[in-house]
């Protein structure tokens, strides 16, 4: 290493002129949704300034009583910002509220990781994992991918606060994580739908069932998450499914073999959203991942 060079990673080795602090580093929020709001309560609670955009204002009400700022578009939030998060439902509209050219956060740019830094920012991908057990309780799993690991570090205070952050790599990087990670969610919330309406249809008591396989090789966060909302057919907490439908989307679009590489056969993320997809088929695509279970009880002629 040369003398003065920083270590990869080292938060200031990206060159940004003060550290995160808390009363000092502005925040901007946009998307404050079942998963938004939470986060952006724990910046509050965490003593920061923390301005918000919501296409609903009424739905920023809770947050302005705990001291967010409310601000009319994206553009206003990042006026008023030294770091901007997004929390919105697709790429599309990362794009609207990033890129708009007349209210966007970097107006009038055309692509978020370079037009970021033309503008003298710095971009970072960040899904995250956890649903909204993990958004209220601070324990997300966030995927980050940047040109930069020490903007990772230098966000780390801010991360700390909403979960567990792992660097995965240059841009796209967090994304792809994240498509990896539904994969493997979509799996086990087909596999616990299947189960619980196995057990019911055996004469089985399903809470028992549940409760004891919970401590064996079946356990799983999913489980955790979503198990006792099973039970209680309590099908609307959590995300709306059409996002693991869009997740899966994107999966198989990655392995549908147009691309050399990078192409990957993917068989049950298929499989899975299609019985993702039936949900919505069935008008209940605002429904979250647990009522899954439904699709599986009318395959099976099973009313409740």
């Amino acid at each position: 290493m040369e003398e003065g060079a920083r270590p990869k990673g080292e938060p200031a080795a990206f060159g940004f002129p003060a550290p995160v602090r808390a009363g000092a580093t502005r925040l901007g929020w946009i998307g404050i949704g079942v998963m938004g709001g939470a986060m952006a309560r724990h910046l509050l609670g965490a003593g920061y300034a923390v301005t918000v955009f919501a296409r609903t204002p009424a739905k920023a009400a809770g947050l302005v009583a705990a001291g967010a700022t409310l601000a009319t578009s994206p553009a206003s939030v990042a006026a008023a910002s030294d770091v901007v998060f997004t929390m919105v439902g697709n790429s599309g509209d990362v794009r609207d509220v990033v890129l708009d050219p007349a209210a966007g956060v970097l107006a009038g740019l055309r692509r978020r990781g370079g037009a970021a830094r033309a503008a003298g920012c710095h971009a970072v991908d960040a899904p995250v994992s956890g649903g909204d057990v993990g958004a209220r309780d601070g324990t997300l799993a966030i995927f980050a991918g940047g040109d930069d690991e020490g903007v990772v570090a230098w966000l780390a205070p801010l991360l700390a606060c909403l979960g567990r952050p792992t660097y995965m790599g240059p841009p796209g990087s967090g994304q792809s994580s994240k498509i990896a990670n539904q994969l493997a969610v979509a799996g086990a919330v087909v596999g616990l739908g299947e189960s619980v309406a196995f057990a019911a249809a055996a004469g089985l008591d399903a809470p028992l069932f549940l409760d004891a396989i919970s401590k064996g090789a079946a356990g799983s966060r999913v489980m955790d998450i979503f198990g006792d909302r099973v039970l209680r057919r309590e099908f609307m907490s959590g995300g709306s499914v059409k996002y693991i439908v869009k997740d899966l989307g994107m999966a198989l679009e990655v392995g549908d073999g147009r691309e050399e590489e990078g192409a990957v056969v993917l068989p049950g993320a298929a499989l899975f959203r299609q019985m993702f997809s039936a949900m919505v088929a069935n008008g209940d695509g605002d429904m979250c991942l647990q009522g899954l279970i439904t699709v599986v009880e009318r395959l099976n002629g099973i009313r409740k």
